[in-house]
């Protein structure tokens, strides 16, 4: 007789049918959890992303390819300088770590450098987490070179592997994040910088679900250690990132997920996500699982540009931005909100539709100055009706 089925395994179970019997798992990592934080209410990437579906090759299935990537020269380049910067048993890394983060503590000239290897994710986790207790107790410097780490995401275990983790003298835990974008006279460009503060924020939140595990929980340091090239050379030069601001908002958002199990159970029956399906079958399984789309879904999401398509196709107001979504209210698409500017429909004392409806009002206004400025010449009234407010605020200098 089988094993009972479990919770856990029947969820696994679930996804897997979603992706596809025959469609590998794509692992989560921690930009894409960044990025799915940042849009808690998108449902369709929730459950695409916790079955594992490739959205890249599912966007091109839909039509809708994505722009995602990165080149092989870049890649290329990022190992070599990963590889540079743990060279020497990561000699150069900890020397850093202990500059910009613990020069109060004792020099690095020997660390431990656990193995971490194990089979499949679960074991590879297991074995890191055993690994940092080890290394807690131990009172020593120890690099741990991509560990596997587990975070919970919406019921669905998601496996990270961080560029590695230092464990302190102390027993303290320390995430370093090592990029080939250079830093210029110490420093580099805020965009990148920000995108990877939320990445380690994600591994710094993993961390402290494997330190609650252990008694006395180890500190998990909130200033990870951000490696780049040093100005237009292959030197690694280092800056410690307080991320205690991304940690907190990614910690709230993952928080707000709906969970997995609960949206699978929403999908019609027979709902399968694998790119080999017909094109129309493929389209209703993915339009049967609500989106959020936004115009920064574009930078972050692979499924980008068929949702963008869709949301325009229905009016929805989210095109536009998410700011000005939040400032419309109730109206959720553009011809609601138009009914509204236009008096047809609306409540007039609901702020958003008052503001529309004055928006309207001096837009028709300017229009019919327009109209009559073409139909006047040169110092006609009207002219003279626009010149006066101009010259109150110059002092009648000349125009």
């Amino acid at each position: 007789m089988p094993p009972p089925r479990t919770r856990g395994t029947a969820l696994r179970h679930r996804l897997a049918e979603l992706r596809g019997p025959d469609v590998p798992a794509k692992a989560l990592d921690a930009r894409a959890l960044a990025a799915l934080a940042a849009n808690p209410g998108c449902k369709r990437r929730a459950i695409l992303d916790g079955a594992g579906v490739n959205k890249a090759v599912l966007a091109d299935a839909l039509g809708s390819p994505s722009a995602f990537g990165q080149s092989q020269f870049a890649f290329m380049r990022g190992n070599a300088f990963e590889a540079k910067v743990k060279a020497d048993g990561g000699a150069e890394l900890l020397r850093l770590v202990h500059e910009k983060l613990d020069p109060g503590a004792e020099p690095p000239t020997r660390a431990r450098l656990p193995e971490l290897a194990a089979i499949g994710p679960e074991g590879r986790a297991a074995r890191t987490a055993l690994a940092l207790r080890e290394a807690s107790e131990a009172a020593a410097w120890t690099l741990l070179d991509h560990p596997m780490l587990a975070l919970d995401v919406a019921g669905s275990p998601a496996f990270l592997e961080p560029d590695a983790v230092v464990v302190h003298p102390d027993g303290s835990w320390t995430v370093v994040e090592i990029k080939s974008f250079p830093m210029l006279d110490g420093s580099a460009d805020p965009a990148k910088v920000g995108a990877a503060a939320r990445q380690s924020a994600v591994y710094v939140l993993a961390l402290e679900e494997v330190a609650a595990q252990l008694k006395p929980a180890p500190r998990v340091r909130h200033r990870v250690l951000l490696v780049c090239p040093k100005d237009f050379s292959n030197l690694p030069t280092a800056s410690a990132v307080d991320v205690r601001k991304q940690r907190a908002v990614t910690g709230r958002q993952l928080a707000r997920l709906t969970r997995i199990e609960d949206i699978a159970d929403t999908l019609p029956e027979g709902t399968c996500f694998a790119p080999d399906r017909p094109p129309a079958e493929l389209t209703a399984a993915v339009e049967s699982v609500p989106a959020a789309y936004a115009p920064e879904c574009l930078a972050a999401c692979e499924l980008a540009f068929h949702c963008r398509d869709r949301s325009r196709t229905s009016g929805a107001v989210t095109t536009l931005g998410r700011s000005l979504r939040a400032e419309l209210g109730d109206l959720t698409t553009v011809d609601e909100v138009l009914s509204a500017a236009h008096g047809k429909t609306g409540d007039p004392d609901d702020p958003a539709v008052a503001a529309l409806r004055r928006a309207a009002e001096l837009r028709a206004e300017a229009l019919r100055d327009a109209a009559e400025r073409q139909g006047q010449v040169p110092g006609s009234a009207t002219e003279l009706r626009l010149v006066e407010p101009l010259e109150s605020v110059t002092g009648g200098g000349a125009r």
